[in-house]
């Protein structure tokens, strides 16, 4: 169990499907510890940015190959969390 919630949340996702979940369904997009569930994710986030989680969803993207120079290498996974907020709130600093 991670207690502080700027261990759990690390930054924000900003890609263009996330700005539409954003926009049309009050959804926001973090990239989140590995170790973090959905329980530590919600009162993280909470309290981080005051306001109320009406659900999470996460998922755990494979990490890709990239490569330097002649060598062939994968990045870490990432586990992404999607926080749904209610209509009336939003986080000021990811919003427009």
């Amino acid at each position: 169990m991670i207690n502080d919630p700027y261990q759990i949340i690390k930054h924000p996702v900003l890609t263009e499907k996330s700005t539409l979940a954003l926009e049309y369904n009050n959804t926001y997009a973090f990239v989140v510890d590995r170790r973090a569930n959905k329980v530590e994710i919600k009162t993280a986030i909470e309290k981080i940015f005051g306001v109320k989680v009406l659900n999470v969803r996460t998922m755990v993207r494979k990490g890709k190959p990239r490569r330097v120079r002649h060598q062939v290498f994968n990045q870490a996974p990432k586990k992404i969390a999607m926080v749904r907020l209610p209509e009336d709130q939003t986080i000021e600093a990811l919003s427009n």
